[in-house]
């Protein structure tokens, strides 16, 4: 009983560490988008997403983003990744309604399709 609490603690720090790592990403990447530098940006919220996959405001900013630089597929896939980890999201909600409002317009327009 003992080993499994030590381990359950275990994890939670391991768990506690990512997401600080994640979360550090994270703010660094919004440091260098506020700066314009979006490749800096993507490389830091991508990285936050692989260091904890949970982490629906790094699949956010990634969202944005892509978005920024013109890759719509991805932008979709991250959207969609957030709000599946965090489906009551309202920022993540807004952010993928107002793409897909923008971008479904434009993919009819053109005739193509995403």
């Amino acid at each position: 009983m003992i080993g499994l609490l030590l381990a359950l603690a275990s994890a939670s720090t391991v768990w506690a560490d990512q997401r600080g790592d994640a979360k550090k990403q994270v703010e660094f990447g919004i440091q260098v988008a506020q700066r314009g530098l979006w490749r800096e940006a993507i490389y830091r919220w991508e990285r936050a997403a692989q260091i904890d996959p949970t982490y629906a405001a790094a699949f956010n900013n990634l969202a944005v983003a892509y978005e920024h630089e013109g890759q719509l597929a991805k932008a979709r896939e991250a959207y969609e990744k957030a709000l599946a980890l965090e489906p009551n999201n309202a920022l993540v909600r807004q952010n993928y309604d107002l793409f897909k409002e923008i971008n479904d317009r434009a993919l009819q327009k053109d005739g193509r399709q995403l």
